[in-house]
């Protein structure tokens, strides 16, 4: 899941984007809101982090662009403006939720988790291959009970793999959609091959029965069956 940080703070952005991706989320920071109204309309983002005071454009009027050209992305804006007033305008202008700085990490952990909850409610928001189980909005995974420890980027291909289950997902497709590289090249193929052999590692190194499996010529496949 990806998260755009709108904040020109750079030790609090970054303090964010480290967080998030820490709980495994993809997460990218813009500094002004001009550089945010253009990455939220030429990416695709599950939810906006949003302050109010930015240089430029503020965190209002951008708000009230991208809600006026139908953006339906979840915004939860955070901000030193703590009158009621503030918060009436925000929410008023389209914002799903409010959060005044300072503010616990945890805090807008918990409420980034249930905007995406809202925001997905059509989704598959957890996913189970025999005894694997993945929450894909607390983004914990665990396997027979045991809590798995993934990099964001493990984190990213094992939710590919279940959202592909007993299906074949070649290294082609991994490069597009989890690399974002158009261009699949050899060095790429054996970037992927190293991932799936730690994520491989972590999900079937202790288990009994093995559940992401190599298709030779082909790529790889998480089936609770032997393909």
């Amino acid at each position: 899941m990806r998260i755009l940080i709108v904040e020109d703070e750079p030790k609090l952005a970054q303090a964010l984007k480290q967080g998030l991706e820490n709980e495994h989320y993809e997460a990218k920071v813009a500094e002004t809101g001009e550089e945010g109204f253009f990455l939220v309309h030429a990416e695709k983002f599950d939810l906006m982090i949003l302050d109010l005071m930015l240089p430029g454009r503020d965190g209002l009027e951008a708000l009230s662009a991208l809600r006026h050209l139908g953006l339906s992305t979840p915004v939860l804006i955070v901000s030193a403006r703590d009158t009621l007033e503030d918060r009436v305008r925000g929410l008023d202008a389209g914002a799903d939720d409010y959060l005044i700085k300072p503010f616990a990490f945890a805090e807008l952990l918990a409420r980034v988790r249930a905007l995406i909850r809202r925001g997905r409610a059509d989704e598959i928001l957890r996913f189970k291959a025999a005894d694997l189980e993945m929450d894909r909005v607390t983004h914990k995974v665990a396997r027979d009970g045991v809590t798995l420890d993934l990099t964001a980027r493990e984190y990213e291909l094992l939710e590919y793999l279940l959202l592909h289950q007993d299906r074949a997902v070649s290294r082609e497709m991994l490069a597009r959609d989890i690399w974002r590289e158009v261009k699949r090249a050899t060095p790429l193929d054996n970037v992927i091959d190293v991932h799936m052999a730690r994520l491989r590692k972590k999900v079937d190194g202790a288990a009994g029965r093995r559940l992401i499996h190599t298709l030779r010529g082909v790529g790889f496949m998480l089936s609770e069956e032997t393909p």
